[in-house]
């Protein structure tokens, strides 16, 4: 047990200093939420997949550009046929060809404009990670400040039963109670301390999942932070979570790279057109030179290109049911969230109620018992009944502060630009623009290097 207490000693100090306050600056919960974004290896996951996505565009631009190919070959021959002079012979080859697509029925130009809904599709997913980052940084910090007020509620029960417990054995040394007073008394002390430790060791676990959330082991927290503003119900923030969810503006972009899919599927039933060049140098010095233009249709395929299309067409479809799906489950979010949020608000304004009602009966029950009007048992009861209240409104502050998040989160608001943390943020547009237009690294090299840094120190 002793080992068990060492173990949970660094979760009760940190409640100490929680608590008591320390010279050091309290950590607030913005500096939570910058933290978490700035520590998120969940976002540095997801903003590769996004540049992974970029690169897409540029691989379908470069499509439209001629492909240019150099080849350079050596070959040696060695005679030992007896009907000739035994011998050998060399020869050496350099050709230069280039290709370059004059007329695809549009296909190129659809892979691109579908690589670019992609990249916002993916965008819009990068958006969703941040939330989900942002809200378990609340949860987290919730959680810890609970975990704090919990362990300083059980801290103060103990010494409360302990000084109860000694003035029985006061009472009873003069035989004013029995013994069995004087049991009751040492089975709740007995009890509130192993409340104790396991509100140290819930504390304990909360700061795991903090450093999980946020990058690193909660300090001193500076307690209760000031609520964000919410619109006026429900309607309202499900009109906003339309416009702005970021599971919707994903699904709408898909919706788009479906669309463009079906009209490449159709595409790859026409003509292409390509020309070709090519110049070639032996070592015997002579030299030719030969540019092309060929036409190909394909003309039957056993129905594969047919049923390219109407898997397409299918695509299609899914996309287009997936976005009214998403709007349906982003406007339940919304409306789950609201109640949940009532809810917090209904048991914080019972709770305080209950914590005014339970003080009031602690101390009439404490009163009535020194004039002998009450037994110990009732005392102790009382005691219990306002620690479970005041527990009770630890949890709701908590719940409704989460709630009140959950509420930006299903309206898509829970973003580092929305709460105005007031930090830099991860720009998307940055890598985009600098890849968009398939540039070679031998001439845009450099700039991209600069991207690239720039990003690695965002």
């Amino acid at each position: 047990m002793s080992s068990i207490l060492k173990v949970l000693g660094g979760a009760a100090l940190s409640a100490a200093l929680i608590v008591g306050g320390v010279a050091a600056r309290a950590e607030t919960l913005t500096d939570a939420l910058i933290a978490a974004y700035k520590n998120s290896h969940l976002l540095d996951q997801n903003r590769a997949v996004l540049r992974a996505a970029d690169e897409d565009v540029s691989r379908a631009v470069s499509a439209l550009r001629p492909i240019i190919d150099f080849t350079l070959s050596g070959r040696y021959q060695e005679n030992n046929n007896r009907s000739v002079s035994p011998g050998y012979s060399t020869s050496a080859a350099a050709e230069l060809t280039a290709q370059l697509t004059l007329y695809d029925g549009g296909n190129n130009r659809l892979a691109i404009d579908a690589a670019r809904e992609s990249v916002l599709a993916t965008r819009a997913a990068l958006v969703g990670v941040e939330q989900d980052v942002l809200l378990s940084a609340v949860r987290a910090y919730m959680d810890v400040f609970r975990g704090v007020q919990n362990v300083t509620l059980a801290e103060n029960n103990v010494r409360l039963i302990s000084q109860q417990l000694r003035a029985t054995e006061d009472r009873f040394e003069v035989g004013e109670v029995t013994r069995t007073d004087v049991s009751l008394a040492q089975s709740r002390l007995a009890a509130s301390r192993s409340n104790l430790v396991a509100a140290q060791g819930n504390l304990a676990v909360a700061r795991e999942s903090y450093k999980r959330a946020i990058g690193r082991y909660p300090g001193a927290l500076s307690g209760i932070p000031r609520l964000p503003a919410l619109p006026q119900g429900v309607d309202p923030s499900r009109a906003i979570a339309v416009k702005t969810h970021p599971d919707i503006i994903r699904a709408q972009h898909n919706v788009t790279v479906a669309e463009l899919n079906l009209g490449r599927a159709k595409a790859a039933m026409r003509p292409s057109i390509a020309a070709s060049a090519g110049v070639s140098a032996l070592d015997g010095g002579a030299q030719s030179g030969s540019v092309g233009l060929s036409v190909n249709q394909r003309i039957y395929q056993g129905g594969g290109l047919y049923a390219a299309e109407r898997q397409a067409r299918a695509g299609v479809e899914q996309a287009r049911a997936g976005l009214l799906q998403t709007v349906r489950l982003v406007k339940e979010e919304v409306g789950n969230a609201w109640a949940n949020l009532a809810v917090a608000r209904a048991q914080l304004t019972a709770t305080e109620n209950q914590i005014a009602a339970a003080q009031l009966a602690f101390e009439g029950t404490s009163e009535e018992a020194r004039l002998g009007a009450r037994t110990t048992l009732d005392v102790l009861d009382a005691e219990q009944e306002l620690l479970d209240a005041r527990t009770a409104r630890v949890q709701a502050e908590a719940n409704q502060y989460v709630a009140i998040y959950q509420v930006l989160s299903s309206m898509g608001l829970l973003t580092v630009e929305h709460l105005g943390l007031g930090i830099p943020t991860y720009d998307p547009r940055a890598y985009y623009n600098a890849v968009s237009n398939a540039p070679a690294k031998s001439i845009q090299g450099k700039q991209l290097d600069k991207v690239l840094e720039r990003i690695g120190r965002n």
